[in-house]
């Protein structure tokens, strides 16, 4: 049917009055007519001549012009609509935000069944349902004729949200965890993307960027000491993984940056053990100086490396604003210090025994 727009303020008795709260209310034309002679008459006996009944589940009710009742159903319109009022038709002022109609129909069913309050146990199930009865009081159209099915051409669909909550990603973070505590085995890989292309292709911007870009691991075992190793991990993200990190790194090669100054006597000591038994003492202690001199080379190639690193993190701590952040790279500068300075304790260690060696 047709429509007869009007604002009316709906108060409820046992609400706290409201000053003004309005909708638009569309009945059916021969309706709408009387109710518009109604208020221009400037009766005071409207309030007998229209009455509105909200049922329980304030999406119902009945709207009774001159005692004959109409089905109404409260609908949600596109987008909020403004109401304006003027005296001299010159100067009109907001008087409300409207953002629903009430619609009243003549076939309509005054007591429309409840819905059976089936309580189901899924939750999700729950939410289902209630999206889809929010859906049928969902008005597609806008309140004038060219803005009829507006709803789907004009309107773009709800964003979605973008960003989990935190408490979301924690309970996933540890369900993660909790399983792989319960694996047979485990294998875990860190890409850290490149944050700061100019510093180098290594630069990162994660602490857990010792090695290189990227890391990987693997281990094997049951039990609680695996959980433990997980809780380790997660809790404090220290250096020891990174250190042994290092360790897997550089094993394939002759000199390993953790090899204490003993280790390297014990290897010189090996070596000359055994020479000992060749005839030409000369041609072994030559050896052993190639030897040395070969863990010289590597471990230039490596301080040269390590120095390369810190000069690296010092250029990222100095990007980073983040304190907390700040602090955590700090940490790991000093380890590189600490590797700088232990590379070069081993570098003179090392000089000195080819230079005694030389003297032999």
């Amino acid at each position: 049917g047709g429509a007869g727009g009007g604002g009316m303020s709906k108060g409820k008795d046992d609400a706290p009055h409201e000053l003004e709260s309005q909708f638009v209310l569309r009945l059916p034309p021969e309706y709408a007519s009387t109710v518009r002679r109604a208020v221009q008459s400037g009766n005071v006996n409207l309030k007998d001549r229209l009455t509105i009944e909200l049922h329980a589940d304030g999406r119902h009710g009945i709207v009774r012009v001159d005692r004959v009742p109409l089905a109404a159903k409260l609908v949600d319109l596109p987008c909020i609509i403004e109401s304006l009022k003027t005296i001299d038709k010159k100067t009109f002022y907001k008087t409300a935000d409207i953002c629903q109609m009430l619609v009243c129909t003549v076939d309509g069913d005054l007591y429309p069944p409840l819905e059976e309050q089936t309580v189901a146990t899924d939750p999700k199930a729950n939410k289902k349902k209630d999206k889809d009865r929010e859906k049928k009081f969902i008005w597609n159209h806008g309140i004038t004729l060219p803005l009829k099915n507006v709803r789907k051409r004009r309107f773009r669909k709800t964003a979605k949200k973008k960003y989990i909550e935190s408490p979301d990603v924690e309970k996933e973070v540890k369900r993660l965890l909790s399983t792989d505590a319960e694996a047979v085995s485990v294998r875990w890989e860190v890409i850290a993307e490149d944050e700061t292309k100019e510093a180098d292709n290594h630069g990162s911007l994660t602490s857990l960027d010792i090695s290189s870009p990227g890391m990987s691991g693997h281990k094997q075992g049951h039990g609680s000491s695996e959980h433990d190793e997980l809780r380790e991990i997660f809790n404090d993200i220290s250096s020891s993984s990174e250190d042994e990190d290092e360790r897997d790194h550089h094993d394939d090669e002759d000199l390993n940056i953790m090899d204490t100054e003993e280790d390297l006597e014990r290897q010189l000591q090996d070596k000359l053990n055994e020479s000992d038994g060749q005839q030409q003492e000369n041609e072994g202690s030559n050896q052993i100086a190639m030897g040395i001199q070969k863990q010289i080379d590597n471990l230039k190639s490596k301080l040269q490396e390590t120095q390369d690193r810190r000069k690296r993190q010092e250029d990222l701590i100095m990007k980073v604003e983040n304190l907390a952040l700040k602090t955590r790279l700090q940490a790991v500068l000093d380890e590189f210090k600490q590797q700088e300075e232990r590379e070069k304790q081993q570098m003179a260690s090392l000089q000195e025994q080819l230079e005694s060696l030389m003297e032999k």
